[in-house]
This record gives C-alpha cells, sequence and structure tokens, in this order.
C-alpha cells in the first residue's frame, strides 16, 4: 500500500540520519572515512552488476561514468549553485536542497552519456563491448584533463564538502531498491532472459537492444549518483577514474556474485575495508591482498554468494508462511 511505502521511506531516512549522528558522534574520523567510502563503492557495484551481472554485459568503463557525474556535479556547485542560491546556500535546508540537485545533475548528466555511448555498442558482445566501454572511460578521463575550467590536470579545486555518512547510506539504500524492484518487475525478467540466452530472449519477441541500453542508462545514472557523492566529499582529480577504477569495481561484482546485490554490497565492503584493515603489515599488504583475492575466487568461483540473495530471518518466515496454491 502507499502509505506503508511512504512510512517506510520516512523511517529509512530517520534511520540513515540517526546513524549519521551516531557515527559522527563516536567513531573516529578514519573509521568514518572508510564507511562513507564503503558505501559510494556499494552504489557503484549495485550500478555496475544491473549491466554485467543482470543483464549479462560486459562493460569495464565504470569508472568513466562516475567520473562523469563527478565532475558535472562539482562544476553545478561551483559555477550554478552560487548565481542561483546566493550565500544562503552555505547551511541549512537550503544547502541540503542544493546538493541534492547537484547529485541528480551528475546522475543526469552521467544517464546521458551512457545513452550516448549504450545506443552503438549495445549492439555488440562479449569482448567487443567491454572494448568500447574501456575506451569511453579513457576518452572521458583524457577530455577532463584538458578542461581548465574543472582544473585539468591540477583537480578540481573550491567544491565544498557536503557528502556525509547519511548522504550516501540514503544513495546506497536508493540504488538497492529501485534496482531489486526493477529485476521484481516483467522488464527485469526481460533483463534476466536476456542474461540467460539473448537470441532465444530476442526470438520470443524481446526488444534486446533496447533493454540493454536502458539497463546500462540507470547504471550510469547510479554511477553518476556516486561520483556526485564522492566529489563532494574528498579532493576531485582525475587519478580516482583511471582504468584500475573500473577493475576494482568489476572485481567487487564477481567476488559478491554477478546478479546477485546483496553478493554486491558484500563484495564492495569487502574489497574496500580489506586493504585498510591489512595496513598493520605495511610491506606484505598488497601481496596478503591478492592472496586472499585469489583463494577466495577460487574456493568460490561463482562469488561468494553466487546468484542468491541475503533475506531477513522475519521476511523469510513470511514468505515461507504465504499460503500457496495447491497443484
Amino acid at each position: 500500500m502507499l502509505w506503508r511505502r511512504v512510512a517506510g521511506g520516512v523511517i529509512a531516512i530517520a534511520i540513515v540520519w540517526a546513524v549519521e549522528w551516531a557515527a559522527s558522534s563516536v567513531l573516529n574520523p578514519y573509521i568514518y572515512r572508510v564507511l562513507v567510502l564503503c558505501s559510494i563503492n556499494v552504489i557503484l557495484a549495485l550500478s555496475l552488476n544491473l549491466v554485467n551481472g543482470i543483464t549479462g554485459q560486459f562493460s569495464i568503463g565504470h569508472a568513466g561514468f562516475m567520473a562523469v557525474g563527478a565532475y558535472a556535479s562539482a562544476a553545478y556547485t561551483v559555477y550554478a549553485v552560487p548565481v542561483w542560491f546566493g550565500a544562503s546556500a552555505g547551511a541549512g535546508w537550503l544547502a541540503a536542497g542544493a546538493f541534492l540537485i547537484a547529485i541528480l545533475v551528475g546522475g543526469l548528466v552521467s544517464a546521458l552519456a551512457g545513452f550516448l555511448v549504450g545506443l552503438p555498442s549495445m549492439r555488440l558482445r562479449g569482448d567487443y563491448l567491454a572494448i568500447v566501454t574501456l575506451g569511453f572511460g579513457e576518452i572521458i578521463r583524457v577530455i577532463i584533463l584538458n578542461i581548465d575550467a574543472v582544473g585539468g590536470a591540477r583537480g578540481f579545486a573550491g567544491v565544498p564538502t557536503r557528502t556525509n555518512l547519511a548522504w550516501v547510506l540514503g544513495g546506497a539504500w536508493l540504488t538497492f531498491a529501485v534496482i531489486r524492484n526493477l529485476m521484481k518487475s516483467y522488464h527485469g525478467r526481460a533483463l534476466l532472459a536476456i542474461r540467460e540466452d539473448e537470441i532465444a530472449a530476442e526470438a520470443l519477441g524481446v526488444p534486446t537492444t533496447r533493454y540493454k541500453v536502458t539497463a546500462f542508462v540507470i547504471g550510469a545514472f547510479f554511477a553518476g549518483v556516486a561520483g556526485a557523492l564522492f566529489s563532494h566529499y574528498t579532493y576531485l582529480h582525475t587519478n580516482s577514474f583511471t582504468f584500475m577504477k573500473s577493475i576494482e569495481v568489476v572485481i567487487m561484482v564477481v567476488l559478491g556474485g554477478m546478479g546477485s546485490l546483496t553478493g554486491s554490497i558484500l563484495g564492495a565492503t569487502l574489497l574496500t575495508a580489506l586493504p585498510e584493515l591489512l595496513r598493520f603489515a605495511s610491506s606484505e599488504r598488497l601481496i596478503i591482498y591478492s592472496l586472499l583475492l585469489i583463494a577466495l575466487m577460487i574456493a568460490r568461483p561463482q562469488g561468494i554468494l553466487g546468484q542468491r540473495e541475503l533475506t531477513l530471518p522475519f521476511r523469510r518466515r513470511r514468505s515461507e508462511s504465504r499460503p500457496t496454491l495447491a497443484a
């Protein structure tokens, strides 16, 4: 029912702001920063899982969409917000509203880039699609390096810090909710059919190219949201959006389980926190990190969760007790 969804949204907002208040009061800044970066990577992993895990495509240029969203959002905040909102946009609800618009700007510009890239490239498959998305990510980074208005090779300075744990947790929850509801819909079934057998799906009347482009655009939108949150939290430079960043997000999705949303959350959290937990072994940290990844992939080649989802115990009991039709 509608009122239950509204009440659930209000409760979720209250919870994330309560978590923000508790974390900022109790945790030291280093742990707080790791939690924020974990949540941003969760958004990235969930959005890429929609393309790679659920639709069955192979994109390795996700950092490019993150960069588009980050720089578009930062440029909006630096150049447009002072003109439209004036000095009153520095604090309070007006600042929160301006930041929300900046996040939407980053997501929408990134979605537009996803549409422009996806429309011609989604007719390709396999390695060819990977090459196209890889080229897009590198082209975006080189273009940004040569734009003085956003700092170029120096980085984009002067972007105000707006992101906190509440914003990134809210973004991660919204990303999860949208993609989960999409998977349960008719359109989600079409995406899964494309993943299992694209030729058979097309033979049954599924417009495969349209659905693949749609998934690509939605994934790019949430990657842009992650970039917008990132740009308002730390110093913005193109070194944060290299090819290795795209590979890192792919590893998060594969490690958690292709097609599993909770697996993406688990993989993103694990791969973000694990290097920090291994800092006690400063010289051997990267070696131990690589060996742990290799061991996990040997033990669970399908990912930690595979295609399964983690559910809360009370939700599992409720679904099991739901009456079914007799055969």
